[in-house]
This record gives structure tokens, C-alpha cells and sequence, in this order.
């Protein structure tokens, strides 16, 4: 099996260095004919090489989570940039293969009817909270942070995130706004608290839901904001707005058109809603499947092709769409940080295989930003022509003053 992954190595490296060192003690450089980053990894047992040539896209996270494979002369992060660069293009052919199996059997793997989304959210959300709480910013935002400058701490843009958002909402004291996968409460709070909002947030994580409430209760809020166990699909009432944030990675392709009927029934003549999820730049595809294992099961990052059809079918108008393309690589980047000082941490709430598992999760979803494509959309739809003004000036009138920087250091950059 080492000489079948040797060949597909050969192959599969087309930029960059690979350095292997083989269970046997045996050493072999893979380089590419295009310049790329260099490094290296230990294969120490047999049977790493062998997933490895057969399903790499699962057996590579599942050998370093269990010790089989290690870094050599680099970090994890160094060397899944070589690896996922090189994924890009073909040259694996048996995980050419198994990738073509997966779409097409992709409606099933993203087929989430009430009961398997409340598992596959358990499984992720309804880890032990204090897990998060060594690598998120202090109001538990668990998706792409804004970063106007660049140069924002990670609370600083996560804030500027959940002004942005409310800025496209079009808010009034009053209104009643529905927030779909409400996470730890944090957007539903800031909307009731610093807009006036009437909020009620859904989500299916019984952990999410106890923390989201309590927070409720210790700012005053029970009165403006209810947090509820509740699938989107239950909904029989309308809101003036609705906002989700990092849901809809979870709804599944399968399940697109009943989601975006579900928003238009679910808002006012004039309502507004705000849609931010991951997305992908080209084309439709398919989850890693290591991914969908031990971290998003039935999850899906959609192209913006795959959403604009649901959209375009369900009769809503999208008034607006904002690509923000590395702003979730600069907030994973600052996680990985977090979770590399807390990791023993992380290692005394689990184990040690969990720390694997979780710094490889961070690493691989950082580099899926910078190399793979992956990118953040903010779709902004309503059921009226009219619901927005004309112009997108009212969302920096609402953000207040940019911040510009000088000329001088425009230049200097």
C-alpha cells in the first residue's frame, strides 16, 4: 500500500515541497512543478498509509487525531496549507471517486428533517460550554467576525459584526424580530438591548438554550427577548424582521426551498431579513468528510448558485448581497491562537484525541478561507420591491462614521 501512495503522491503534489517519512524509516520528497509552501509528515504505521491512499479526505484528520500521522519539521497548520492548496487541484484519483459518490449521494448525507437536525446540532452545540469559552469573544459569537480596519481585537469585531448586520435589519423600537439558531443569545440581546427590538430566538441546542436564557435574566431582558426550543419548520406567526446567523449551514440543499418559503411566510408584507452564512465560490460541492464525522454532521457550505435558485423560486426579492471573503479567516486565525494558549485546558474538560480533533477542526477551516474557496455571504430579502431605500447609504448611517484610514498609510501598506 506505501508504493500505491507513493504513486498517488507523485500525482497529487503539483505545488510546493512534501516531505515523508515513511513507517519503515524510509524518506521521500514529493516537490511540484509550481512554487508553493514546504513541508513535511511521519507515517507511523501502515495502516495510515493505507486510509490514506484509499480515503484521504476522512483518514487524514482521523490518523493525526489518533497519533498515526504527525507533522515533521512544520506545524498541523503549515502542513494542511501544503496538502488543502494542493487538494485544489486533481490528482487523488480514489478521492476523486469517493468526492463524485458524495454529491451524488449529498441529498441524503444533508437530509435534516426535524429529529436529525435536533441531533446534529447536539452533537456540536451541546459540547460542554466552557469548551468555547477558551477561544470565543466575551458575547459567544460563534461565526464570522467584521473586521472594518483589520486590525480589531476579536470583540471589537465581532461587536462591529453585530452592528453591521443590525444595519441591514432596518430596525425600529418595537419591531419584532425573529433570530433563527440563536446560539448563546448574544445577537437576539444586542437587538433587544441597543435597538429596542421584541426578539425570539430559536435554536435546537439544549445547551445553547440554558446559557441564552440566564443571560436574559441577569441583563433585565426577560421582558423583550424569549429564547425557545424550537425548529424553524414549527413557525406559525410573522415577524417585521428575521436574522439568522450561521444556521443556515445546517439546513441542508434538500431543504433550501422549504427554508426560504418558510421566510417568506414568516415576514410581514414589508419585512426584512438578513441571512449570513459560509458559502463557496465555485460551484456546488460537497462536505469534507471528516467534517461531516466528527464536527458538522449534515452540515453544507452552499454556493451562492444553489441559494439564489431557492431564493429566485420562493417569489422573495434579495435587496441585497455582500461577499465578505476573509474575514472569517482573520477570526478563525485569532480561535486558533486562543485554543493553542487554553489547550490543556480544552485536553482536562475532554481528552487529548478531543485537543487533536478540535485544533485540526480550526486549522482546516481557517485554510478552507485562505486556499479552498470558502468565503461568508450576507443576503439580505424581503417579500416587497420597496421593504429598503434605493441606496445602501442607510447601512453606514446606521454603522456610524468608517474608519479611513490616512493616506499615508494606505501607502506605506
Amino acid at each position: 500500500m506505501n508504493r500505491l501512495l507513493d504513486r498517488i503522491l507523485r500525482h497529487f503534489i503539483s505545488s510546493g515541497r512534501l516531505h515523508v517519512a515513511w513507517p519503515d524509516g524510509a524518506q521521500t520528497v514529493y516537490e511540484g512543478s509550481k512554487p508553493g509552501p514546504e513541508a513535511g509528515m511521519e507515517l507511523l504505521d501502515s495502516a495510515s498509509a493505507r486510509a490514506l491512499a484509499l480515503n484521504p479526505g476522512l483518514a487524514f484528520g482521523e490518523g493525526y487525531m489518533n497519533g498515526g500521522i504527525r507533522p515533521k519539521g512544520c506545524t498541523l497548520y503549515q502542513l494542511l496549507d501544503l496538502l488543502m492548496l494542493n487538494a485544489m487541484s486533481p490528482g487523488h484519483l480514489p478521492e476523486q471517486i469517493a468526492a463524485s459518490f458524495r454529491y451524488a449521494c449529498r441529498g441524503w448525507i444533508q437530509f435534516n428533517p426535524v429529529k436529525r437536525a435536533r441531533q446534529n446540532v447536539a452533537h456540536h452545540y451541546d459540547l460542554d460550554s466552557r469548551l468555547y469559552d477558551l477561544f470565543l469573544d466575551k458575547d459567544k459569537q460563534y461565526s464570522c467576525a467584521y473586521f472594518r480596519r483589520g486590525d480589531e481585537t476579536l470583540d471589537e469585531a465581532q461587536e462591529a459584526k453585530k452592528r453591521h448586520i443590525a444595519s441591514k435589519l432596518l430596525l425600529k423600537p418595537g419591531m419584532e424580530v425573529l433570530d433563527i439558531g440563536c446560539g448563546w443569545g448574544g445577537m437576539g440581546l444586542t437587538l433587544a438591548r441597543d435597538y429596542g427590538a421584541i426578539v425570539t430566538g430559536i435554536t435546537l441546542s439544549e445547551e445553547q438554550l440554558t446559557i441564552a436564557r440566564q443571560r436574559a435574566r441577569d441583563e433585565g431582558l426577560e421582558g423583550r427577548v424569549r429564547f425557545e426550543m424550537l425548529d424553524y419548520r414549527n413557525l406559525h406567526r410573522r415577524f417585521d424582521r428575521i436574522v439568522s446567523v450561521g444556521m443556515f449551514e445546517h439546513v441542508g440543499v434538500r431543504h433550501y426551498g422549504e427554508f426560504f418559503d418558510i421566510l417568506k411566510n414568516s415576514l410581514v408584507d414589508d419585512g426584512v431579513a438578513l441571512v449570513h452564512s459560509i458559502g463557496r465560490n465555485d460551484g456546488p460541492g460537497t462536505t469534507n468528510p471528516w467534517i461531516n464525522k466528527y464536527i458538522f454532521p449534515g452540515g453544507y457550505s452552499p454556493s451562492l448558485s444553489e441559494v439564489f435558485t431557492a431564493v429566485e423560486k420562493s417569489g422573495l426579492w434579495v435587496t441585497d448581497c455582500e461577499i465578505l471573503r476573509l474575514h472569517y479567516a482573520k477570526t478563525i486565525a485569532i480561535w486558533r491562537e486562543r485554543f493553542a494558549a487554553n489547550r490543556a485546558r480544552a485536553v482536562a474538560l475532554y481528552d487529548e484525541r478531543f485537543a487533536r480533533m478540535f485544533e485540526f477542526y480550526l486549522d482546516a477551516a481557517e485554510l478552507s478561507f485562505r486556499v479552498q474557496g470558502h468565503m461568508n455571504f450576507q443576503l439580505q430579502i424581503s417579500p416587497g420591491i420597496d421593504a429598503v431605500p434605493l441606496t445602501r447609504d442607510y447601512m453606514a448611517e446606521a454603522e456610524g462614521p468608517e474608519v479611513v484610514p490616512s493616506v499615508r498609510t494606505v501607502l506605506r501598506a
